[in-house]
C-alpha cells in the first residue's frame, strides 16, 4: 500500500556570517602598514633632517637621492617583511579588510581633526566626538557585518591587492594603449601640482581632540616634503591602477573583446587613404564656395530696390557709424 510523504521544504541559504579572524588579521595588517608608514614618510626624514643632512652641509643633490635611495630600500624591505609575515597563505580577503581598516582610520584622521579645527571648546569637543564615534560606529558595524565579509572578498576578488596578471597575451595592443592613458591622466596631474606650487612645504593636519597650551589644534606632520612626496605617491599610485586596471577580470575581457573587434577592421592601404583625403577636402572647399556664392546673392537679391527686405550695406554702414558716434 502506498502512502503518502509530505516533501520536506526547501532549504533556505544561509546568509554568511561574518568571521572574526579575518577582522583581527585585518587589524593586525593595518597597524603593520601604519607602523611601516610612519618609518617611511616620518622616522626616516626625521632622523635624516636631524642627524645626517647637519652633516653632509645642507641640501644637495647628492644628499636627496641618498636619501631617497635609503627610502625606497627602506619601504622594500618592510613589504618584503610584511608579505613574509603573511605567509604563502594568507586568508582570503585579509588584503581587502586591510584596505577597509586604514580608509577608517585616515577618515578619523582627518575628519576628526577638521571638526577640532573648526569649533571650538566644549561645542567642539562635542562635535568631534560625535564625528570620529559616528565613524568608528559605522566601521564597526560594517566590518563584523557579513556585507563588510563580501566587501573584503570582493576588493580582494577584483585583484586591487595582487601583482598578478590576466590573459596576458590577450589583447596587448589595447592594454598597453590603456595604461598609457591613465598614465597621461596622473603624470600630468602631478606636474600640475608641481609647476602651480601649490603645496605646501610640509603636510601638516589637526589631531582630533588635542589642542596646544595657546589653545590652538595641535599638528601632526602627516607628509615631510609635501612637495616631493605627495607628487611621487601620486604617480606610483597611478602606476598601480594603471596596472592592475588592465588585469581586472571584467575591464581585461572589454580590452581583449575591442581588440579582437579592431583586427576584424578592414583598413584601407595608404594610397586609398591618400584618395579619400583628396576628395574630402574638394568637397569641403566646393560647398564653402557654394554656401558663400549663395550667401551674397541672396544678401544681394534682399537688399536690392524692387525688394527691399533688407537694408543696404551702405545704409548699415551709415547707422553703425551714426550709433558709434551717439555712444561717443
Amino acid at each position: 500500500m502506498a502512502t503518502a510523504v509530505e516533501p520536506s521544504p526547501p532549504t533556505q541559504p544561509r546568509t554568511p556570517s561574518a568571521d572574526s579572524g579575518l577582522l583581527l588579521y585585518s587589524l593586525v595588517g593595518a597597524g603593520y602598514v601604519l607602523a611601516a608608514l610612519a618609518v617611511v614618510f616620518y622616522a626616516i626624514p626625521t632622523l635624516w633632517a636631524e642627524y645626517v643632512r647637519p652633516a653632509v652641509g645642507g641640501d644637495t643633490i647628492l644628499e636627496a637621492f641618498v636619501r631617497g635611495v635609503l627610502t625606497l630600500g627602506a619601504l622594500g624591505g618592510l613589504v618584503w617583511f610584511g608579505l613574509k609575515l603573511a605567509g604563502t597563505a594568507p586568508p582570503k580577503g585579509m588584503r581587502g579588510g586591510v584596505f577597509l581598516v586604514l580608509v577608517t582610520f585616515f577618515l578619523v584622521l582627518l575628519l576628526g581633526g577638521w571638526a577640532t579645527a573648526k569649533f571650538e571648546g566644549a561645542a567642539g569637543t562635542v562635535v568631534t566626538a560625535i564625528v570620529v564615534g559616528g565613524i568608528l560606529f559605522g566601521a564597526f558595524r560594517l566590518l563584523v557585518s557579513p556585507r563588510g565579509t563580501n566587501w573584503m572578498l570582493s576588493l580582494e576578488e577584483q585583484g586591487w591587492f595582487h601583482g598578478g596578471t590576466f590573459k596576458r597575451v590577450l589583447g596587448r595592443v589595447v592594454r598597453r594603449v590603456t595604461m598609457i592613458g591613465i598614465l597621461g591622466i596622473g603624470l600630468t596631474g602631478a606636474y600640475a601640482l608641481v609647476s602651480q606650487g601649490t603645496l605646501p612645504d610640509n603636510w601638516d593636519v589637526p589631531l582630533p581632540f588635542l589642542h596646544t597650551e595657546d589653545g590652538a589644534p595641535k599638528l601632526f606632520r602627516l607628509l615631510s616634503d609635501a612637495k616631493i612626496t605627495i607628487p611621487l605617491l601620486i604617480c606610483v599610485l597611478t602606476a598601480w591602477v594603471a596596472y592592475r586596471a588592465v588585469n581586472m577580470p571584467a575591464f581585461a575581457e572589454f580590452l581583449i573583446a575591442t581588440e579582437a573587434e579592431m583586427n576584424k577592421v578592414s583598413w584601407s592601404s595608404r594610397k586609398r587613404l591618400a584618395a579619400d583625403t583628396v576628395v574630402v577636402l574638394v568637397c569641403t572647399i566646393f560647398m564653402a564656395l557654394f554656401l558663400l556664392f549663395v550667401d551674397l546673392f541672396w544678401g544681394w537679391l534682399l537688399s536690392s530696390g524692387p525688394v527691399g527686405v533688407l537694408p543696404s550695406r551702405s545704409e548699415t554702414g551709415q547707422k553703425g557709424g551714426q550709433v558709434q558716434a551717439a555712444r561717443w
